[in-house]
């Protein structure tokens, strides 16, 4: 096939084939990233033992975001008993954490801690020597309690397990009543200064709630108690005692 001789083709430069061969694809494809971890579905991993016996480090967990995005449109709420992704407030001690390798360099992150909700907008609790009452009713938390109670480690007498001197309350007494549009989040972890949650920080905001962990990833085998292997994959339910209270 002959060639005209008088028609040039031109190269692209080395700049522009940068640019479309390598940056735009990239960045592309960050863009699209961001957007599903944002609005769609990402995953989150549990670090520490404050949702012990629960969760475990190392765990990692699904978590639908676009629930959470239906929920502040007001279609739909979270629920006792749901395992929640909560940006704590900036108060927290534990707000800001240095980040792996950069944190040398003064590079910090906000967080997102794991706790379980106990208290929904409107609802009166009440903690006496770690007993958790909620609307006047004596809380059944088997999925944690027996645990903790079995190794001698069930906090009863610090100022988190009795609701009279929980920090956040400045020297208030009785019942406290969860704020509307609030969430009263705790971790499974009742361990003496086991979880650092909303009986330090008070309750959090719908808006400061990433979204709930629906369903347990990875390790996708763990072994049992008798060191037999078992498969790990599981919703993540909420447990009996928190459901039904009214």
């Amino acid at each position: 096939m002959l060639q005209n001789p008088d028609v040039v083709i031109e190269k692209p430069s080395f700049v522009r084939y940068f640019w479309l061969e390598w940056l735009r694809p990239i960045g592309e494809a960050l863009l699209l990233a961001l957007l599903i971890t944002t609005f769609a579905f990402t995953t989150v991993g549990v670090l520490g033992s404050s949702d012990e016996p629960t969760l475990h480090s190392g765990e990692r967990l699904f978590v639908p975001k676009y629930q959470t995005w239906l929920h502040r449109f007001g279609i739909g709420s979270f629920h006792r008993g749901d395992l929640v992704v909560v940006r704590p407030p900036s108060s927290s001690p534990y707000a800001v954490q240095p980040l792996p390798f950069l944190g040398q360099l003064g590079a910090t992150f906000r967080p997102f801690f794991i706790k379980r909700i106990v208290g929904l907008p409107g609802d009166r609790l009440r903690m006496v020597q770690g007993q958790l009452y909620i609307n006047g009713k004596a809380v059944n938390e088997s999925h944690t309690v027996p645990y903790w109670q079995a190794k001698g480690q069930w906090d009863q007498s610090s100022s988190l397990a009795n609701s009279d001197t929980w920090t956040f309350r400045k020297g208030q007494i009785g019942e406290f009543a969860v704020p509307q549009g609030m969430y009263f989040v705790m971790g499974d972890n009742r361990s003496p200064g086991g979880s650092e949650d909303s009986r330090d920080f008070g309750p959090v905001a719908l808006n400061q709630i990433g979204g709930r962990a629906s369903f347990m990833l990875w390790p996708p085998l763990t072994r049992d108690t008798n060191g037999h292997w078992q498969l790990n994959w599981h919703p993540m339910r909420a447990p009996q005692g928190l459901q039904g209270i009214r």
